[in-house]
């Protein structure tokens, strides 16, 4: 099985003080481009003495010493693979898939199939084989794995240029519903916060003082349960950062429910919550987050278009046995 290599570099020499990390990488590294570097940067793959670097442009100084850890490459071409597909909209431009809980998007390392990819492949033909790249084909954005909801994924070059844009200029309109811990205050407004690599965890994203991306989320409290326990949040994505929900609800010390990586609360102070209902929240499988709207004007038609998901089976059941408290 195909292991993770790490990179070594000698230290920085006095010489090479000022010059940028990832150009300073490529030349230490022929066998590794610039843009590979950057990208291994962003996955949160360098480091210096144990803590994560992401920010490509920061200058290096004498006698640091960087590592590498280079993943094995997933298949060269994904496979299609016969899986089943919940499809909302599709015609020969584009596909939008409500995606459950659980499938991943994209072959990776640790995830090499039965992704979504896999999955469009054998829905779609050959048709879409290369479309935007033979590794994501008509992918256009991403949702984690254990976050439910809809996606939409280009069938054609131009369709996916199209999508592309708009996702790079934020014009889409994208919401979701999360179940978070407590009751935000206020019941209404934005969080805002540039999300980079956790310093200190480069498996979590964080808002970061320094590099990271700009994010902004705009939220508003549905409903409250239980006293103000748990809420039903809705989130709007005026940008669309990795985790970026999460981790600005978290930011705000309200992380959704049943989240592995950001932090689970097992209650909530000045309530007591029945045994049940406590352990049916703090045992919940996943994040308690939904994609429940997509919007976009259609890439080659011009006209707008705009697509909604019903509540998960999961969130829906949790949700009712709130409701009796």
């Amino acid at each position: 099985m195909p292991v993770t290599q790490r990179l070594t570099p000698p230290a920085v020499e006095p010489e090479e003080a000022g010059t940028r990390l990832d150009r300073w990488l490529a030349l230490r590294l022929p066998e590794l481009s610039r843009t590979r570097i950057k990208g291994l940067m962003e996955d949160g793959r360098v480091s210096l003495e144990e803590t994560t670097i992401s920010d490509a442009s920061l200058r290096v100084k004498p006698g640091q010493c960087f590592v590498v850890d280079v993943p094995p490459d997933a298949p060269a071409q994904p496979e299609p693979q016969d899986i089943a597909l919940t499809v909302v909209y599709e015609d020969e431009d584009l596909i939008v898939i409500d995606k459950p809980a659980g499938m991943v998007v994209h072959p990776a390392p640790g995830n090499p199939d039965e992704t979504l990819v896999n999955a469009l492949l054998a829905h779609c033909g050959e048709s879409l084989a290369g479309i935007g790249g033979v590794k994501r084909p008509g992918i256009v954005h991403r949702i984690d794995k254990d976050t439910s909801g809809l996606l939409v994924a280009a069938k054609t070059d131009a369709a996916h240029r199209g999508l592309a844009t708009q996702f790079a200029a934020h014009t889409l309109e994208r919401a979701y519903w999360a179940l978070v811990w407590g009751t935000p205050s206020p019941r209404q407004g934005e969080i805002e916060g540039n999300i980079g690599r956790n310093p200190n965890d480069r498996k979590k994203m964080a808002v970061v003082k320094s590099g990271g991306k700009p994010a902004l989320t705009r939220y508003r409290v549905l409903k409250s349960f239980a006293g103000g326990a748990v809420s039903l949040v809705e989130c709007r994505l005026a940008t669309g950062r990795t985790h970026q929900i999460r981790v600005h609800m978290t930011t705000q010390g309200h992380p959704l429910v049943g989240d592995p990586v950001y932090g689970r609360i097992r209650g909530h102070k000045g309530v007591v919550l029945p045994p049940e209902v406590k352990t049916a929240l703090i045992q919940f499988p996943r994040q308690a987050l939904h994609a429940y709207l997509l919007g976009f004007s259609h890439p080659t038609k011009g006209y707008d278009v705009r697509f909604e998901s019903g509540m998960p089976l999961d969130i829906n059941a949790l949700m009712q046995i709130l409701e009796v408290l």
